[in-house]
This record gives structure tokens, C-alpha cells and sequence, in this order.
């Protein structure tokens, strides 16, 4: 090609130098240097000069060789379970909000319940290098985080507890929680009430099952099997739950369910239903105080959830927090009217 019609150099994907700054500023690197990491020792002409580079070539600072110095990425990971899940999302903002405040970045992904996508999603956030992890487990074995957390990785879980390892963890009261609930119905003079929860081999379900098992027996109420039903969340294995609760002869009167994917779906089916039947649901849900009647909940406070397991992991990574904890924080019980009906028969 001939000179005249030679194109020029492509910079795509080169990003512009501390060199080209000092260039285009006619300084020395180490003027640059101090202007961009705010050091003293720069006239405010100069400073000026430099600064008018920088925006002119959209010089962005490279924080490599400062990470290698420290040792920190001044960043932290966040594994959820669902990114769609609105439970996740004060959740979320609550970490990326204790994060900033500590001059950190969050990095966050879904595992979508799958362990071996939470096993790789992590493995992966540790290869970047982070300070710290956040975890909403989706497994029951974390050994392989321990040589991670011995490399000096601050590790806290949140919502679920680690399995197989000594971690700090952050919890609900699910137990507490959902005896509370199933209480409430007990008390409005109900005695055949159906649980559908999420897949028994998760915490959250597991300990909600207690606590309606430990509340019917506490009020001197035999469970029947078919009133119990865990497993996915789908919406078509909720509506078989509950509609096989609701059929028969002696059918439940009032639902407890399990988290809000499993409400959303119970409330589809009993609108579907003239026989009024009570529910209690553990989550809160958007604009379940405007359904006719309102869905009481025990609620779950996702954002406390969150920023108290970002302030676990600030210390941990600050030295002044060394032994894991065990923390949970307790739930409330909010009277909106499905939980108050009595029993229709």
C-alpha cells in the first residue's frame, strides 16, 4: 500500500500509558505519578497539565502493581443463589453498600442452586484475586474453600451455613420464624394446615420444616403426610401441592409456605377457589398488602442479612474480628389478614 494511503495505527485495546500522559504533559513519569496516586510535591500548574492530559487521553489509573505491593484488590465476591430472586436484591445492595464505604468493589454471580456452579463460581472470584467472598451456599461441603481461606481469602455465609468447614455465617430465625407463623394459625382455631417448602437438603427449608413440625406439636396436633410437600419451586410442582391439599374430603384450612416463589404460586391457586382458605407466608412479597386480603408473612430483614455479613468479612479482613461466629437474626410476624381468616368448615 502505498505511504499516502497507508492507515494509521489502530490503538484499539491499547489503553493509554503513564508515559503518554508525561509526554503529552512534557513532565517525568514520576510528576505523573504523583499527580495520579494524590502525592505532594506538584506545582498547581503542573498538576493542571497533567490533569488536562489525562482527560485528554483518558488515561485510567492501573491498580495492578499497587495489589502486588499490598496484597489487597481492594474488591470482594458475592455468590447468590438466584440474581432474579427479589430477596436477593436488598440483599445485594446491602453488601455493595458496606463494600463501598470500605473503598471495595463487589463482584457478584449466580450459582442457580447448582453446587458445582457455586464450587467454580467461587474458585474463580478467588483466582481474580479478591479480599473476601460472600456465599449464599447452594452445596453442604465447602472444604474446598479452606485453602482459600488459609491464603488469607475472608470468607463469610450468609443465609445458610457452610457445611464441613468452621466459618462465620450470618442467619435468619427460620425455626423461630416459622413456628411463629404456624402458631398464628393454630391460634385463629385452624388445625389441618398444609406446609409446601423448597428441596429438603437446604437449610432455610429444613429448619422452616421444623418449626412447623415443632409447632403442631406443640399444640397437640398429629401431622398427616399429605399435608406436607417439599421439593422444587416450580410453579406447576407448587400447584399440584396445593391443589392435592385442597381436594378430599377433609382438607387442609390454612398453608404455610415455605418462601416467596411457593407463595406466588399458592396464591394463584386459592384465587382460583371460592372456599376461603388462611396462609401464612414466610418472606414478604411486593404488593402483598394490597391482595384482598393482604398476605401475612414472616418477614425476613434480607438487607440486615447482607450488611451484617459485609461488616463480618470487613473485619475479618481489618484483624479485628478472628473467631467465627454463629449469628442469627430474628424474624417478624406481619398481620396483613390471609393469616387471620378461621377455618371455613
Amino acid at each position: 500500500m502505498p505511504e499516502t494511503q497507508r492507515r494509521p495505527e489502530s490503538r484499539y485495546g491499547n489503553r493509554p500509558t503513564m508515559k503518554d500522559v508525561a509526554a503529552r504533559a512534557g513532565v517525568g513519569l514520576k510528576t505523573v505519578s504523583r499527580v495520579v496516586n494524590g502525592e505532594p510535591g506538584v506545582t498547581p500548574e503542573t498538576e493542571r497539565r497533567v490533569q488536562e492530559a489525562i482527560d485528554a487521553l483518558g488515561f485510567r489509573r492501573n491498580d495492578s502493581a499497587r495489589v502486588l505491593r499490598k496484597g489487597r484488590t481492594a474488591s470482594i465476591g458475592l455468590v447468590l443463589e438466584d440474581l432474579a430472586d427479589p430477596f436477593y436484591g436488598p440483599l445485594s445492595r446491602a453488601v455493595e453498600e458496606v463494600a463501598r464505604a470500605h473503598g471495595a468493589l463487589l463482584i457478584n454471580g449466580s450459582s442457580a442452586e447448582d453446587p458445582d456452579r457455586e464450587q467454580e463460581l467461587a474458585l474463580a472470584l478467588c483466582a481474580r484475586r479478591v479480599d473476601g467472598l460472600v456465599v449464599i451456599p447452594a452445596g453442604d461441603d465447602h472444604r474446598y474453600l479452606e485453602p482459600e481461606i488459609k491464603a488469607g481469602v475472608a470468607t463469610v455465609f450468609v443465609d445458610r451455613p457452610a457445611g464441613h468447614i468452621d466459618a462465620d455465617c450470618v442467619l435468619s430465625d427460620n425455626f423461630g420464624g416459622a413456628h411463629e407463623g404456624v402458631s398464628h394459625l393454630v391460634a385463629h382455631g385452624h388445625r389441618r394446615i398444609g406446609f409446601i417448602g423448597d428441596m429438603p437438603r437446604i437449610h432455610t427449608a429444613a429448619e422452616r420444616l421444623r418449626g412447623y413440625r415443632t409447632a403442631m406439636e406443640d399444640a397437640g396436633i398429629a401431622v398427616e403426610d399429605a399435608w406436607m410437600s417439599l421439593g422444587a419451586t416450580d410453579p406447576l410442582r407448587v400447584r399440584r401441592a396445593a391443589e392435592e391439599m385442597l381436594s378430599g374430603p377433609t382438607p387442609v384450612t390454612a398453608i404455610f409456605s415455605g418462601n416467596n416463589r411457593v407463595t406466588v404460586t399458592v396464591i394463584r391457586v386459592l384465587a382460583e377457589r371460592t372456599r376461603r382458605v388462611a396462609l401464612v407466608a414466610f418472606d414478604d412479597l411486593e404488593l402483598a398488602d394490597l391482595l384482598q386480603p393482604g398476605v401475612t408473612v414472616i418477614a425476613q430483614d434480607a438487607a440486615l442479612l447482607g450488611r451484617t455479613a459485609a461488616e463480618r468479612l470487613f473485619g475479618q479482613l481489618d484483624g479485628t474480628l478472628i473467631t467465627p461466629e454463629r449469628i442469627e437474626l430474628p424474624t417478624r410476624l406481619v398481620r396483613r389478614g390471609s393469616g387471620e381468616l378461621p377455618p371455613a368448615d
